[in-house]
């Protein structure tokens, strides 16, 4: 069995004393596990990090196996953003959710079009934390944890939206909040990205993550929001 793709590598351990089991994400294979022979030398390490882009062989015997992967790099995204410690804490987080959210071996194209347009646009050093908030989005959508924000629950207004219902993921107007607006969710505003990102998590965690029967989310995905949190005070925000 064997197959070649171009994915970024997700994560990557040690396996024995000098290879080193890693995770890509594919569009055709989805998430997909290997062990790269010689993946612990000093020429291979760098390549195999989070977030690098690389063409990939994979081999088995039987499909059901481990494998081997023969990689090639092709972009170190990691490398270019080393000196960014927020854009490179975000870089991580979308790594740390793909492995958090998405089943082995079960291809999502949307969610990688969309990953592999963030994490270029991070390596690329372009305005990213609107993008970020865009892409948890479409994560819990594509997961079948969508919002829905096009008009209030309750008015059915498009206008004056600033609350997200906790209970139902549907958007509620400033008017159709009453004495409930403390309960509520901020609207995920991209202006704002922390802030929406508040109701993404909470949606992540309570809904995504507790229909795969775990209670936390990845700790790379709390960094970020901490420094993003610090840098919306740090703006006066």
């Amino acid at each position: 069995m064997e197959w070649r793709d171009q994915g970024t590598v997700l994560s990557q351990r040690m396996h024995g004393e000098t290879a080193a089991i890693i995770e890509v994400f594919t569009p055709d294979r989805g998430r997909y596990a290997g062990v790269v022979r010689g993946g612990a030398s000093r020429r291979m390490a760098p390549v195999l990090q989070p977030g690098t882009r690389v063409d990939v062989e994979w081999r088995a015997r039987l499909d059901e196996h481990l494998g081997t992967f023969r990689v090639e790099p092709l972009l170190a995204r990691a490398a270019l953003i080393m000196s960014d410690r927020t854009a490179l804490a975000a870089l991580n987080a979308v790594c740390a959710l793909l492995i958090f959210t998405l089943p082995e071996r079960e291809p999502h194209p949307r969610i990688h079009i969309a990953s592999e347009a963030l994490l270029d646009l991070l390596a690329a050093g372009g305005d990213w934390p609107a993008s970020y908030l865009e892409w948890e989005m479409l994560l819990l959508e594509d997961l079948g944890f969508g919002l829905d924000l096009k008009q209030c629950a309750v008015t059915g207004d498009s206008d004056g939206l600033e609350y997200v219902s906790p209970r139902s993921g549907r958007a509620v107007s400033r008017d159709g909040a009453g004495e409930w607006a403390e309960r509520l969710l901020p609207f995920p505003d991209p202006q704002f990205p922390a802030r929406g990102l508040r109701t993404t998590g909470y949606f992540l965690e309570h809904r995504l993550a507790a229909a795969l029967g775990r209670d936390h989310l990845p700790e790379a995905r709390t960094r970020l929001l901490a420094l993003l949190d610090k840098q919306q005070k740090d703006a006066g925000q």
